[in-house]
């Protein structure tokens, strides 16, 4: 198991960027709440501790795992947002709805991140009981809603990194002080 004898909420500090300029998103299923709730906490909580001020943390509220997909793109295109975290909890039951869900979700989150230029950040718990979803919420290995939220500030600031050197060639290439070479490719033989 991967989390076995691991606290997710341990990160080295150092290695965090400055996120006190940063607004983020977090998209929260209504579904297990009593999990869901122990994830956002940590999320917010990590966004505290490293400087996004809490008026610069946008909510919403979907009912389920699978919603979060939609939720997420609308905040994405009306909340001027540097990351998004969605945050669920999908755990094992007797039927392969578990199965269907977890697949939906997964593949509309990596959608997401290829369609837009965004980083949406994967926090839905996929667990085969209650007891696996409690520990990782809070519980014995920590809070995986912690781990988003360091996610969610490390790929906000290579977004705004890539973005400011993107532009500064653009300003070099304006000036004439950057010239990109226009030659043919030449193919192995």
């Amino acid at each position: 198991m991967a989390t076995e004898n691991k606290n997710l909420s341990d990160y080295d500090k150092n290695t965090v960027p400055n996120a006190k300029n940063f607004r983020f998103g977090i998209v929260v299923s209504e579904w297990n709440d009593s999990i869901t709730e122990g994830l956002y906490n940590g999320a917010f909580e990590a966004f505290l501790e490293n400087q996004v001020p809490a008026q610069q943390i946008i909510r919403w509220n979907v009912p389920g795992s699978f919603e979060l997909i939609y939720g997420a793109k609308k905040m994405l295109q009306t909340q001027n947002v540097d990351a998004v975290i969605v945050i669920g909890c999908v755990i094992q039951g007797q039927t392969k709805h578990f199965d269907f869900v977890c697949e939906g979700v997964t593949q509309g989150i990596k959608d997401l991140n290829v369609q837009t230029d965004i980083p949406v950040i994967f926090c839905v718990l996929t667990d085969n009981n209650i007891q696996q979803s409690i520990d990782r919420s809070g519980g014995i290995h920590g809070n995986k809603g912690t781990e988003a939220a360091i996610a969610a500030i490390k790929m906000a600031y290579i977004r705004q990194q890539a973005s400011l050197n993107q532009f500064q060639d653009q300003q070099l290439l304006s000036a004439g002080a950057l010239q990109i070479e226009d030659k043919p490719l030449e193919l192995e033989k």
